[in-house]
């Protein structure tokens, strides 16, 4: 299993910039980039709410989840 993380294609669609969302949550733009590439182990509810927040999504908006016979 795997998720997958959307959170490029939602800032596209909001036309906001890394640097304006990293700045807003309170994270650095590496951690946000590696968000992005979902190069993370763990993501907190706290930061995830607040991209929601900013973005004015829900977490099933930015996540998806794949099974391992659909890759």
């Amino acid at each position: 299993m795997r998720i997958i993380v959307r959170l490029d294609v939602m800032l596209a669609r909001r036309k906001v910039r890394s640097r304006e969302l990293a700045q807003h949550v309170g994270i650095t733009e590496a951690n946000l980039s590696l968000l992005k590439s979902g190069k993370v182990r763990g993501l907190r509810f706290e930061t995830l709410a607040a991209i929601c927040d900013y973005l004015d999504c829900q977490p099933g908006d930015l996540l998806e989840f794949v099974r391992e016979e659909e890759e």
